[in-house]
């Protein structure tokens, strides 16, 4: 069980189940998951595939949700993904291509 003291004011109510006897659609698990990660502030948050298997709508809320984590409690993030959409918000974009790093610098469109 979540305490109130350790909920993040950036993670919505909704992404955190209020007890473990209700199940969670499969669009609400990794945003619970996502939720879960962030209540502990940590200074680095590793994101595979985030969004992978949400709607658009839901990519981008959590990838917003991510984006203020981020900038609120000065954590870096770390995403892997293959959507380069989800990539409008970011700093650095790394792109790995056949295994080897082609691109290092600022968000290439």
């Amino acid at each position: 069980m979540i305490y109130k003291e350790q909920r993040s004011p950036l993670v919505p109510r909704s992404l955190i189940p209020c007890c473990q006897s209700s199940p969670l659609s499969g669009g609400q698990q990794p945003r619970a998951a996502i939720g879960r990660a962030l209540i502990t502030k940590p200074m680095l948050v590793l994101a595979g595939e985030p969004a992978g298997n949400l709607d658009s709508k839901n990519s981008r809320d959590v990838i917003d949700l991510l984006y203020q984590a981020s900038r609120h409690y000065r954590q870096t993030v770390l995403m892997i993904t293959h959507n380069v959409h989800l990539t409008s918000s970011v700093d650095r974009v790394l792109r790995v291509t056949d295994g080897t790093l082609c691109d290092l610098g600022g968000v290439q469109e």
